[in-house]
């Protein structure tokens, strides 16, 4: 058991003012980012050992080439992704401390709903349920006609692109690339979960991302309590009510165990 002393006093002091608003709480959201991920071996973007860092930022014309041509544009992405250094982190990664006390949270009806920008699965891995993928699930396509998803490994990929077994219509992988719309249904429960929150965790996220990073401002801006749980600081720091400085990780499962206690 983490008990918050053994954190020293001033991330005790975070970890029971968190928890002393969740408690208050009866809809509490959370917006999940790379940080969280991180601690289950998957590279972030940015940051001095992110993909982007040492790789370079993804085209941005991804978008118009599928649009252009998805068939094409699939046999690039199925020859790329047998390489792929993120691919690979992906598919060994196992949720960690952090997914498991999210989830934790819900199941003891502290966390109504999750938003993340992770595409990796592992929140529902762990056994989160109410959750929205603003930018798409690795693991799943998506129909361009219909927005039907389905699980990757159920579609025949033996013609390319792959239609939609239900209309016909054409799929591409559920994650959102630069240039391409967030799609209408996540946008929608995205913005609805933050006008109907009362507290607004932010976990592992650089908020630095739009529209994501804009949800917790909206939410803080009728009022309602944020915590901020991240080891640095980010631009939603100065207007955090209770910002706790430690991995997702450690301070989530300080949070659970406490609340277990009460």
């Amino acid at each position: 058991m983490t008990t918050p002393q053994a954190l020293g006093p001033d991330l005790d002091q975070a970890i029971r003012a968190a928890v002393a608003l969740i408690r208050r709480s009866r809809h509490a959201v959370a917006l999940s980012g790379a940080g969280l991920s991180a601690e289950s071996g998957i590279p972030t973007y940015r940051g001095a050992n992110g993909l982007w860092t040492k790789f370079g930022e993804p085209t941005i014309d991804g978008w118009e080439l599928f649009c252009a041509d998805p068939g094409s544009w699939w046999e690039h992405v199925l020859e790329r992704r047998e390489g792929s250094e993120f691919g690979h982190a992906i598919d060994i990664a196992e949720p960690n401390a952090g997914h498991v006390a999210m989830a934790d949270l819900e199941h003891m009806g502290r966390l109504a709903h999750v938003i993340t920008q992770n595409i990796d699965n592992l929140h529902q891995r762990a056994g989160t349920r109410s959750i929205t993928e603003i930018h798409g699930n690795r693991a799943k396509v998506r129909c361009m006609n219909c927005g039907g998803r389905d699980r990757l490994e159920t579609i025949s990929l033996d013609r390319l692109p792959p239609l939609c077994p239900e209309c016909g219509g054409i799929l591409k992988n559920d994650t959102v690339m630069f240039g391409e719309p967030i799609p209408d249904d996540a946008l929608r429960e995205c913005y609805r979960q933050s006008a109907i929150a009362d507290l607004f965790l932010v976990v592992g996220t650089s908020a630095v991302v739009y529209p994501a990073a804009d949800f917790p401002v909206m939410a803080k801006r009728r009022g309602v309590p944020l915590i901020e749980i991240n080891p640095d600081e980010t631009p939603l720091s100065d207007i955090a009510d209770v910002a706790v400085r430690a991995p997702a990780g450690m301070a989530l499962t300080a949070i659970v165990e406490l609340l277990q206690e009460l």
